[in-house]
């Protein structure tokens, strides 16, 4: 792709609303601002030119941060294509793809001999979800039980034919850079073809542990590469967490909601989770967590996600994040830090991870690579702070050292500048693959239906209106085929009947398309207490219906993966 040119003054008339996005489309330079003024400063040229999108996703994107601004408003007209080609010296190829970009993320509308117009996507029309209630301590009967309602979904999930899998999150494999990764052994096992064949040492430093140590400064944290432990994924992380630092019979503050492989997790260990009330915009809340530690003074642990929250989505502000380590290290309270989402966080730079405020050894960290590079490789780790020698032990006792060859592939490929190329091309789809997802539920679903777009992940928290219960719709869209994850995974008690998670990781397709019309009819039914009707398969897509959708709901079935 040719470089950028040199900056150039826009055509008289023209509107500029380069000041709204990080290039300047009618000058074709990047824009950059003063900290205090927010003045236009001359680019500077140090981006790879291979990093740069297609010109018609470049002009999609400013016309986006346009209509976000406000500059265009919905029934605004945009510009014709003829004034597209003039304007930004394209073709016509270009300019018909800008708009058809638009049109098909929902900003834009075709109407019949008068160009485009600016939309109002359906979902800003759709209420946010309610704060929870906050001003009374957790309900200390809803302990345990989740372990039952998590084996059944799983084993009807595994066992049933499901056509359309929409409960798990995680994306596409063609969202991951396979054969990057591929390649990367490969050229390992040449060089090194004892890697195989030889027991991995406990305490080697391997490119993997660099990496996660060198990626950690961007988060806040200062970490040795010898502070990293590799795990099994996240989820044994969590497990050597909370075994180093509870033990059966104790208390657990987590998330309401929460990962229902979380909820599992504690139970099989014999401790006890106590629900924290948690905002869909801020996560988890500090004064709440500090009623109850008031209220029964044994908690033993506490376990967060600050970023893009399962099942919510939330993201927890920096001052939240400080308030909750000092009140936790006020009281002695271990606090555990589940990092899993956060690269895929859309933000230009990443969020301060809770271990960069630690003063003390008090957070304990775990993440993985799982959901952002590779789910195969069930690659995760752990920085313990004053726990680490016990975690090490633990680790040692329960599953010994993690192979090399995985470690020394994916952390080659997160030196290079390669990783941070897929991470943006990652947060881009799957930005795509929400707001799309999030149109049509607000266009199928019931009348009253509500959700909060999360600035990125996998997945949307919807809520169905009037508390309907998500459990006779999951019943109904698994007759025919279709899976969600209903709410009453997410927590112990019933208080997340009426909710469900809809995972936003695969392409959109007509046969996502058609699975969400479907099971916007299907609630729509039982919310009017009428018999669920049988589909129109004539109206249906073909893949929604033939057993090559199967590479849809090719996925793990194991909860710890969800």
């Amino acid at each position: 792709m040719a470089p950028l040119s040199a900056p150039q003054q826009p055509a008289a008339g023209t509107i500029c609303y380069g000041r709204f996005g990080p290039i300047c489309i009618c000058c074709r330079t990047p824009v950059r601002r003063t900290m205090d003024t927010g003045a236009a400063q001359p680019p500077a040229h140090t981006d790879n030119p291979m990093d740069t999108p297609p010109r018609y996703r470049q002009l999609a994107q400013h016309y986006l941060d346009a209509i976000r601004a406000g500059s265009l408003q919905p029934g605004d007209r945009l510009p014709s294509l003829r004034d597209l080609m003039k304007r930004h010296g394209v073709s016509l190829s270009t300019a018909l793809q800008l708009c058809r970009t638009l049109e098909s993320e929902g900003w834009a509308e075709a109407r019949d001999r008068s160009g485009y117009f600016v939309r109002r996507p359906r979902r800003l029309a759709t209420p946010p979800m309610d704060e929870p209630a906050t001003d009374r301590a957790p309900d200390p009967a809803q302990f345990v039980g989740i372990h039952e309602k998590v084996s059944d979904f799983v084993m009807r999930r595994r066992y049933g034919e499901v056509r359309l899998d929409l409960s798990i999150a995680r994306g596409a494999p063609a969202l991951y850079p396979g054969e990057a990764l591929r390649a990367a052994m490969a050229r390992l096992l040449r060089q090194r073809p004892e890697m195989l064949t030889t027991a991995a040492p406990s305490r080697s430093r391997t490119p993997f542990r660099e990496a996660v140590a060198k990626r950690a400064l961007q988060a806040g944290m200062t970490l040795s590469p010898d502070e990293v432990l590799p795990t099994n994924g996240c989820i044994e992380a969590l497990n050597l967490a909370l075994r180093a630092v509870a033990q059966p019979g104790d208390t657990v503050a987590v998330e309401s909601p929460t990962f229902y492989g979380l909820l599992q997790v504690l139970e099989s260990l014999g401790m006890r989770a106590l629900e924290i009330p948690t905002s869909p915009q801020t996560g988890l809340s500090v004064e709440a967590l500090e009623m109850a530690i008031g209220a029964y003074g044994n908690i033993k642990a506490v376990i967060v996600v600050p970023h893009l929250q399962n099942p919510l989505g939330s993201v927890m502000p920096d001052a939240h994040k400080e308030r909750l380590v000092r009140l936790c290290e006020r009281h002695g309270i271990p606090l555990i830090e589940d990092d899993t989402y956060t690269e895929l966080l859309d933000a230009p730079v990443p969020p301060r991870a809770i271990k960069a405020f630690d003063r003390g050894g008090h957070v304990i960290h775990c993440a993985s690579l799982h959901k952002v590079l590779a789910p195969g490789l069930r690659l995760g780790w752990i920085t313990a702070g004053r726990w680490h020698a016990r975690v090490e032990m633990l680790k040692y006792a329960q599953t010994r050292s993690n192979e090399e060859l995985s470690q020394w592939a994916a952390g080659q490929f997160m030196a290079t500048g390669a990783y941070d190329r897929h991470l943006r091309q990652l947060r881009d789809r799957l930005r795509v693959q929400r707001e799309r997802t999030a149109d049509a539920i607000a266009q199928h679903f019931p009348a009253g239906t509500r959700l909060n777009l999360p600035p990125g992940g996998l997945q949307l928290w919807v809520e169905l209106p009037e508390r309907l219960s998500s459990v006779p719709v999951f019943d109904a869209a698994l007759r025919e085929h279709i899976l969600f994850a209903p709410g009453t995974l997410f927590s112990n008690s019933a208080r997340f009947d009426h909710c469900l998670r809809i995972n936003c990781g695969w392409p959109w397709s007509p046969a996502i398309e058609a699975g969400l019309r479907r099971l916007g009819e299907i609630a729509s039914a039982v919310a009017a207490r009428t018999p669920v009707s049988e589909p129109n398969r004539a109206a249906t897509p073909a893949p929604l219906a033939r057993s090559a959708t199967n590479s849809i709901a090719d996925q793990s079935t194991s909860a710890s993966a969800a």
